[in-house]
């Protein structure tokens, strides 16, 4: 594997550095089976959905499939910030269960006994408005519960949390809505709850103070409805890692407990985290100093998981020569993917995009991104297109609330635009800023991620070149994340009727 340019949080001598991984997985939960941990994420309106992600050790992980092929049909167009809500993945009896929270539509389940195979068709477990971030958790009795959140926007519920009991098999909710905490005046925002049940309290660990700035609570029982003592056990103290926000606690087979979280740094999106467990008195104490209170702050260094063995640096994938005849793990769609937007057989070893739709890149279903995977980097892509009149264009571009990208039109003009999605009415607004003629269908076009300049921005540089070689700046922009999510590559082809054919995309 090509290491190169890439994020690496093992250190090599038995530690590692945080974050483990430098990429916008939002809202992170993660569980062990057996001597294996797997994650899940947020994914918004992005599909395929629900990433799985495999580790031996907790500090190297590797994409190995999504959970949902498919969102609902209203996510057959771009419907940002919606979706698919702070999941939540489980093993029981010998399955694999994610539930997530859709604000709109209600609390969602799939289920799968291969998990690197396909999974069930999305389930309803309960329809209704306003009930995100869920977690299941089935009882030494056999009963099962979801814990769950409330969207204010959706519902003018805030800082609560709420039960439901489910029949046995996870698939249908059997009770009323019961608020078995609230959160308003010691815990504000509080939200994205897991459930876990240990030495016989049942816990629910959730953050609360909002994502910039909040921290992590526990909440614990003797009863699975309550009432429950809160404790703050991890929050920013003297380090640089604001939130810290919600994720998932896993256990070792030697004891040992850890904490996956996410850390906000706004246009890469929410990074991931990962924290060592101490148990005091029956409450888990995270991070490093505590105090008093027995609440922590988060490591940057710590001696790796005690897993028994050492395992070999793995990295989620970037670049991609396109060599396979299914699209690599690393990409999503913007909506639903449509029949005939893309094909890597037409013309092996490159993808070729179909231009099927006309209007901002904000806008368009078929758009392929791909997450960040460190804080700057430099993408090149190879582009070819049919020659034509200058209806359809190819790009490559960085996607979110402010945007651009640099593109190749079919009359042989690169062009530079950019894009802003904070218009005001709910549509995107694109301005072409540059264009030079080349005279050639075929060119290499370059975005280069210089550096976070702020909190909320990160300088992008625009090329293009004929030869791969020397590359010619067209533009500049600031990017900026988009809604939940960090600033994403894109790639797509606009128009209608024309194709390109992309090839030798690399992220260095």
């Amino acid at each position: 594997m090509n290491l190169q340019g890439k994020w690496i949080a093992d250190l090599g001598n038995g530690y590692y550095k945080n974050p483990v991984l430098y990429a916008d997985y939002s809202d992170p939960d993660v569980i062990r089976v057996e001597d294996d941990f797997y994650m899940t994420a947020s994914s918004f309106t992005y599909v395929p959905g629900l990433p799985i992600l495999h580790s031996k050790d907790l500090v190297n992980w590797e994409i190995i499939n999504y959970a949902a092929r498919r969102l609902q049909p209203v996510y057959d167009t771009p419907q940002h910030g919606c979706g698919v809500w702070a999941p939540s993945i489980r093993y029981h009896d010998g399955r694999f269960y994610i539930y997530y929270g859709d604000p709109d539509l209600g609390i969602m389940m799939t289920s799968t006994n291969d998990i690197y195979g396909e999974w069930d068709p999305l389930t309803c477990v309960f329809e209704g408005r306003g009930y995100i971030d869920t977690c299941p958790l089935w009882d030494d009795d056999g009963r099962a519960y979801i814990v769950h959140g409330y969207a204010n926007s959706r519902c003018g519920i805030k800082s609560k949390l709420g039960l439901f009991e489910m029949t046995p098999d996870g698939k249908r909710v059997i009770s009323e809505d019961k608020i078995i905490f609230d959160g308003t005046i010691s815990h504000p925002t509080l939200e994205g709850p897991k459930f876990y049940k240990r030495n016989g309290y049942y816990y629910i660990m959730a953050p609360a103070g909002g994502v910039p700035t909040g921290w992590q609570t526990v909440l614990r029982s003797k009863s699975v409805d309550g009432p429950y003592e809160d404790r703050i056990v991890l929050r920013q103290g003297l380090t640089d890692i604001n939130g810290p926000h919600q994720g998932g606690w896993v256990e070792l087979e030697n004891g040992e407990s850890w904490f996956m979280h996410f850390q906000d740094v706004e246009v890469a999106g929410r990074i991931i985290h990962l924290q060592p467990v101490r148990w005091i008195n029956d409450w888990p104490v995270m991070g490093e100093n505590a105090d008093d209170g027995l609440c922590g702050q988060p490591v940057m260094k710590h001696k790796k998981p005690g897993v028994g063995s050492e395992y070999p640096v793995t990295t989620i994938a970037t670049s991609d020569d396109f060599s396979s005849d299914k699209l690599g793990l690393q990409w999503q769609w913007q909506a639903n993917p449509g029949e005939g937007w893309s094909s890597l057989t037409d013309n092996p070893g490159h993808l070729r995009l179909f231009a099927r739709a006309r209007g901002a890149a904000w806008e368009l279903p078929n758009v392929l991104t791909q997450l960040w995977q460190a804080p700057s980097m430099t993408t090149t892509v190879k582009v070819d297109i049919s020659k034509g009149t200058g209806d359809c264009k190819a790009a490559l571009g960085v996607i979110g609330l402010k945007y651009g990208y640099i593109a190749l039109r079919d009359d042989g003009t690169v062009m530079f635009v950019k894009g802003d999605s904070e218009t005001g009415n709910g549509t995107a607004r694109e301005e072409c800023i540059a264009e030079k003629i080349i005279t050639s269908t075929s060119a290499y076009l370059r975005t280069e991620v210089v550096a976070k300049q702020n909190a909320y921005t990160a300088k992008v540089i625009c090329s293009y070149s004929h030869d791969g070689v020397h590359f010619h700046a067209l533009g500049e922009f600031m990017a900026k994340q988009g809604k939940w999510v960090g600033a994403k590559h894109a790639i797509f082809c606009e128009g209608e009727g024309g194709y390109a054919d992309f090839s030798e995309f690399i992220i260095e």
